[in-house]
């Protein structure tokens, strides 16, 4: 007999996922334990395990995978592959349409005029607080993306507007924003993306406490601090509209102690994932819950409550460190709906994290 743990490391599934199969009549345990529940998995169901977890990944229906478990060991495997040629029919049907759809919307944002390139027009020569701009440096680095099907992700949005500079970073899966003051422009908004290398070199001149220069010309941007300086080329491409992005459905507030709750993301209990993030593997997710009075606690393996909210610990982790304050608020709203991280003096430096669904 093999463990429930075992049968979920040699099939592919999650635990999680391998309880949800069981309660849906998919693939009930061969035993489980009367006393603590636990269940066992006989050696014949590893084999229906690895297949059901290769179908949920082709994306066939329960209902026909019910059919294909119940038909996979029958001597006549009609209609198992019955079954599989109308799934596959249907994805291709699928993805025609999809093509269809893409095309569409290719041409429709062929004719529409770039917003970032009006953006990127306008020359301006600022000063901002070095002290100011490398805070806000270290906190959206973190949520950059390296993806390089999506080459505009791979940088840090300088958005400029009246006395204030806002950057921006994500990577699809999380986002951060945070601001500094400058002076000397006070005018229209302008927008630069400035790829990783190039705002990694800014930081570096960032070590004094002296104002910087920050000069956009066009396609480039330079940083001036004294007799220093980093310049180069804007990634030519458009960044999300970040503005829209942040607008969270209200939710539940916790004020948390930042070092402890580290401690405890770090060692407490976390679940393997199917979902696969930017370097392609699966990540440990670390299973939420927030009480009415704002208290925060890790959920063992088994919880499966319906409002519990699962995060990429490592995700969660990197926001925390960025937070940089000894206290941070989190912020819930529904388990599907991201989590944000803010800083209690400043809500206007915050990060956000996707959640991460915790059964198939």
């Amino acid at each position: 007999m093999r463990s429930i743990g075992e049968t979920a490391r040699d099939s592919g599934l999650s635990v999680s996922a391998l309880r949800f199969y069981d309660r849906a009549g998919l693939l009930v345990p061969a035993w489980v334990d009367p006393v603590s529940g636990y269940r066992w998995y006989g050696p014949e169901q590893l084999d229906e395990a690895r297949l059901l977890a290769r179908l949920r990944r082709a994306g066939m229906p329960l209902a026909d995978i019910r059919l294909v478990l119940a038909g996979w060991s029958a001597p006549d495997t009609d209609l198992v592959r019955g079954l599989l040629q109308a799934h596959l029919r249907r994805l291709e049907r699928g993805l025609s349409d999809a093509r269809s759809k893409f095309s569409t919307l290719r041409a429709l944002l062929d004719h529409r005029e770039n917003p970032m390139t009006s953006l990127r027009t306008a020359t301006l020569r600022l000063s901002v607080p070095a002290p100011e701009l490398a805070a806000a440096l270290d906190a959206v680095r973190f949520a950059a993306g390296t993806d390089p099907e999506l080459p505009m992700l791979g940088g840090i949005l300088f958005d400029i507007e009246g006395e204030e500079l806002r950057v921006a970073a994500t990577d699809r899966y999380r986002m951060a924003v945070a601001r500094a003051g400058t002076t000397g422009h006070g005018g229209a908004r302008v927008q630069a993306i400035v790829p990783l290398p190039l705002a990694d070199a800014m930081r570096a001149l960032l070590n004094g406490g002296e104002p910087v220069e920050l000069t956009v010309d066009g396609d480039r941007v330079t940083l001036a601090a004294g007799d220093r300086q980093a310049a180069g080329q804007c990634l030519d491409h458009d960044f999300p509209d970040y503005r829209r992005l942040v607008h969270l459905p209200a939710g539940r507030r916790a004020l948390v102690d930042a070092a402890a709750f580290q401690e405890a993301l770090e060692t407490g209990p976390v679940r393997a994932s199917e979902v696969r993030g930017q370097d392609g593997v699966p990540c440990d997710v670390s299973v939420l819950r927030v009480t009415d009075d704002g208290t925060v606690t890790l959920c063992e393996d088994g919880d499966d409550d319906q409002g519990n909210i699962g995060v990429n610990r490592e995700f969660l982790l990197d926001a925390l460190a960025a937070g940089a304050r000894d206290r941070l608020i989190l912020e819930f709203g529904a388990p599907t709906a991201p989590v944000a991280i803010r800083r209690p003096d400043d809500e206007s430096a915050f990060s956000i994290v996707m959640p991460v669904r915790l059964e198939n």
